[in-house]
């Protein structure tokens, strides 16, 4: 990889951050690359739960291009999105969690929470979509 690329690949990921309103420590920027593609899964660190929660998924033709598309998401997404709030604890934990996702619908608020970890591990108590604001 070239450094223009890297350095264009640090620029992109600091604007995301910046209009998500999180810094770098908050943010991992994964990727999966594929013969003809590079998915991109952005997870947020909370530090109340000390865990991490996908935020949202993006695929391109390479880490550039799916970094501009998880740019162009980040720019509208609270205009397309509902947000939701989800109670939940670790199985096994008397600790009642409340955690906020921005998603489409139910199904992928649930998903982006259980993301990258044991459908078992945590028990979910509520989902509500919050009121528009």
């Amino acid at each position: 990889m070239t450094r223009d690329k890297n350095l264009e690949i640090g620029r992109l990921q600091q604007e995301i951050g910046n209009y998500i309103g999180m810094g770098a420590d908050s943010l991992v920027f994964s990727y999966e690359e594929h013969a003809k593609s590079v998915k991109l899964f952005l997870t947020t660190l909370s530090r109340t739960h000390n865990q991490s929660f996908l935020f949202q998924a993006t695929e391109g033709n390479d880490k550039v291009d799916a970094l501009q598309q998880m740019l162009d998401y980040v720019k509208t997404y609270k205009e397309r999105t509902s947000s939701y709030t989800i109670q939940w604890s670790d199985r096994g934990r008397n600790d009642l969690e409340t955690s906020y996702f921005r998603a489409k619908n139910i199904l992928e608020a649930l998903d982006k929470l259980f993301y990258d970890r044991d459908p078992n591990s945590i028990t979910v108590f509520s989902v509500m979509l919050n009121p528009i604001s």
